[in-house]
């Protein structure tokens, strides 16, 4: 494990070396306030636990002294009793303080070598998160010409979550790792209301225009994430569930991002005490693999899978895909 003084500034210690080095193993680096912090508590335990020490050894001195006169040392005695207990309560916190430390630098990785190169690349859930900050610190000073901005986001997306235990696990529903077409809206606050319309209304036209059964729910309070002031979800109809699952989540999240990201936008008149940010929309469009299973349910028929008309000339004309008996390989028959 690292040496403790490592992260003492007044032993000679570089504490902000350590934190870029946890930065660049992807780890968190407040483990390292964290070091410092129990190091405190110890070395006042640790020096309270010397003064008691110093007390008892003194008090020692002096019933010596007394024994070897020949004079009643009761009262040294009564107190060195007092002082062995808060020695032995003294010693266990500070043993106890000393292997909580330990186990916290343990936690801390070597520093890293400045001729390791770094990683600066993340997984993301969804292509909103990039292009939020696209614009970040920017100021429409002129936001009737230069807003709305539209953004189509293509992106691989990752998560954690899989559903759960036992549930979804079958097929490609839901999977860790999927592509999707994302909306995303910059707009004056003013017009946001009528954007979050407007999108849903997109996602709406792409899954009629795929002659897909769908429904658009209206989130409950309880069930929206931080950001989102107003969130709708498209379920589309699949008929081997027997059930409405989500296609496309469409969120207004107003200034939220924004603020966070300091994308204003509006000219400050004077007398005017709060900025003006501008709002933040985003919209699933298709995420591919989920809707390809929606396709196949809807689709399908007990010879093989038509092929949605608008989807026709992207399959170089083919209209219809038969099942291929002989495709199934023998291991996995029943």
């Amino acid at each position: 494990m690292l040496d403790i003084n490592m992260f003492q500034a007044g032993k000679g210690g570089n504490p902000d070396l350590i934190r870029e080095s946890q930065r660049r193993r992807g780890a968190d680096p407040k483990v390292v306030d964290e070091v410092i912090e129990i190091y405190q508590e110890w070395t006042k335990v640790k020096f309270d636990l010397d003064e008691v020490s110093r007390t008892l050894n003194a008090n020692q001195k002096e019933i010596g002294k007394k024994m070897e006169a020949k004079e009643d040392a009761s009262e040294l005695l009564a107190k060195k009793k007092e002082l062995d207990s808060k020695k032995m309560e003294l010693m266990e916190v500070e043993q106890a303080k000393d292997k909580a430390l330990r186990a916290k630098v343990n936690g801390v990785g070597n520093i890293v070598h400045d001729s390791v190169p770094g990683e600066d690349k993340y997984l993301i859930a969804t292509s909103e998160q990039p292009i939020s900050a696209f614009h970040s610190g920017e100021w429409f000073d002129q936001p009737s010409e230069q807003l709305p901005i539209k953004y189509a986001g293509y992106s691989t997306c990752f998560r954690k979550e899989a559903g759960a235990h036992g549930k979804d696990t079958w097929g490609i529903f839901r999977v860790h790792q999927f592509e999707k077409i994302e909306q995303f809206v910059f707009t004056e606050p003013e017009k946001s209301w009528e954007m979050f319309d407007e999108m849903i209304t997109t996602s709406e036209e792409f899954f009629k225009s795929l002659g897909i059964s769908y429904r658009v729910v209206a989130i409950v309070s309880s069930a929206l994430n931080d950001a989102a002031a107003k969130k709708y979800d498209l379920e589309a109809w699949f008929p081997h569930q027997g059930q409405y699952r989500e296609l496309v989540s469409c969120s207004n999240c107003t200034d939220y991002q924004s603020r966070n990201l300091e994308i204003r936008c509006g000219t400050k008149k004077m007398g005017d005490r709060e900025k003006k940010y501008v709002h933040c929309l985003n919209s699933t469009l298709c995420a591919t693999e989920r809707t390809l299973s929606c396709l196949v349910e809807n689709y399908q028929t007990p010879n093989g899978l038509k092929i949605p008309a608008p989807l026709v000339p992207f399959m170089g004309g083919v209209e219809f895909i038969p099942f291929m008996k002989d495709s199934v390989p023998k291991s996995m028959r029943q």
